[in-house]
């Protein structure tokens, strides 16, 4: 099924930007996603990262799964959350995952939500802190059809300092509808 999207966001034009070269760190790391302004984004970046080959988990609110789509959502890694529960910890929960396991992947969109915000989330990077890894900045730019894996992203603990860096990445990134992505989140 990861083969036959892949084959489909090609044949609708899309283009991927990946490494051509072995980067290590991309087997064990969060990944973060933007802009996250539609539905579509969720299939366009998992082509992304199955197209590398890495066998990456999601998380994803708990109401999409259903009879019909549960199957499709565990095959493809994704892990139900309660977004309504405050106790739900999904930072220590990602965490673990990455101390029980030496190649995991965590990606994240961390706007949250498809609509507009005035900061990012910031658990994708608590959780590359806590786990050590690294933040890989990916994207998807529907202004040129072109999506892929940009820099890597050392956390420092300075959150506000760390998160303009990663935020200029994102400058020149076109999301399906422009109003959502707010390029000026966190500055």
């Amino acid at each position: 099924m990861k083969k036959l999207i892949i084959t489909l966001v090609r044949l609708f034009g899309w283009k991927y930007d990946l490494p051509a070269e072995e980067r290590p760190e991309l087997k064990r790391a969060v990944y973060i996603m933007a802009p996250h302004t539609s539905f579509w984004d969720f299939f366009l970046g998992a082509s992304c990262i199955w197209h590398m080959k890495v066998d990456a988990r999601f998380f994803m609110k708990k109401e999409f799964f259903n009879f019909f789509t549960t199957p499709f959502l565990n095959a493809w890694g994704v892990i139900p959350v309660d977004r309504g529960n405050t106790k739900n910890h999904l930072v220590d929960l990602a965490v673990d995952y990455f101390a029980k396991e030496n190649d995991f992947v965590m990606i994240v969109t961390p706007e949250g939500t498809r609509q507009p915000v005035k900061r990012w989330k910031q658990g994708f990077y608590q959780i590359a802190l806590k786990a050590q890894v690294p933040v890989i900045l990916t994207y998807i730019d529907y202004k040129t059809k072109h999506m892929g894996v940009g820099p890597t992203f050392l956390p420092t603990g300075d959150y506000n300092s760390d998160i303009r860096q990663i935020m200029a990445f994102y400058q020149d990134k076109n999301a399906k509808f422009p109003e959502r992505f707010n390029k000026n989140a966190n500055l």
